[in-house]
């Protein structure tokens, strides 16, 4: 399925997963709204993809983790771009350490960035969606939203969680020809995973962002009638 003159919405565009996405849906002919915390992440993004892809790239600086912002960022974008065929919830904070040593507003900032910042983009693209009775939206979790590990609670929950909005609210649209997809990958070599330990010279053996964005351009060009509901992906080359 062609995704030519589509547009799209992609939190956390600046950086890694979403980036990779953003230039693949820019490489198809997706008109693009970039969304993220960091205006020259943005700025250059968008210069990019306009400059090489020739199509529309509108950024909005927002901390989608506050629901007035996602809900201005949407507006700007929707202003210049119209109807939202495709949401990508991507962005996402990580932060490790035992439950009892990380500091409550540590724990509660990363449930906010990674659960509340996809239920606010939800409720604010998906009313459209519903009114035309069509539209593509994929939330990139995590495999740490399958299984527990040490030190992960706060991402463990918010990832968790994540998975379960996918399957409650997927059930909820479904009628309205919307599908919804939830995307698990494993370590992915971007940012977040260095901060969080990967060490210097592994970055070779992890997946890349943008086999992230292949994986989620494929959901994407499905027919119609056809959907993933979750999708896990893993290196196979493993330390």
């Amino acid at each position: 399925m062609s995704l030519k003159n589509k547009t799209a919405i992609i939190t956390g565009a600046g950086k890694g997963i979403g980036r990779a996405i953003a230039i693949s849906l820019a490489k198809e002919g997706v008109h693009v709204g970039l969304v993220a915390r960091t205006a020259a992440d943005l700025e250059s993004l968008g210069q990019f993809i306009t400059e090489q892809y020739g199509v529309k790239a509108i950024t909005a600086i927002a901390d989608i983790s506050v629901q007035s912002e996602a809900e201005a960022a949407f507006a700007a974008i929707n202003q210049k771009l119209g109807a939202i065929d495709i949401l990508i919830n991507n962005a996402g904070i990580a932060q490790f350490g035992n439950l009892l040593e990380m500091e409550p507003e540590q724990w509660k900032r990363i449930v906010d960035v990674n659960l509340m910042g996809t239920y606010h983009m939800l409720r604010t693209v998906l009313p459209g969606m519903i009114e035309r009775s069509k539209g593509d939206v994929i939330n990139i979790s995590s495999t740490a939203g399958e299984r527990g590990f040490a030190t992960g609670s706060a991402y463990n929950a918010s990832k968790f969680a994540v998975m379960g909005l996918t399957e409650a609210v997927l059930q909820e649209v479904r009628k309205h020809n919307i599908r919804i997809t939830a995307l698990t990958p494993s370590t992915v070599n971007t940012d977040l995973a260095v901060n969080a330990g990967l060490k210097i010279g592994e970055e070779d053996r992890m997946m890349q962002p943008e086999d992230v964005a292949e994986l989620a351009l494929a959901a994407l060009k499905l027919p119609p009638r056809v959907f993933v509901k979750t999708a896990g992906i893993w290196t196979t080359n493993p330390q």
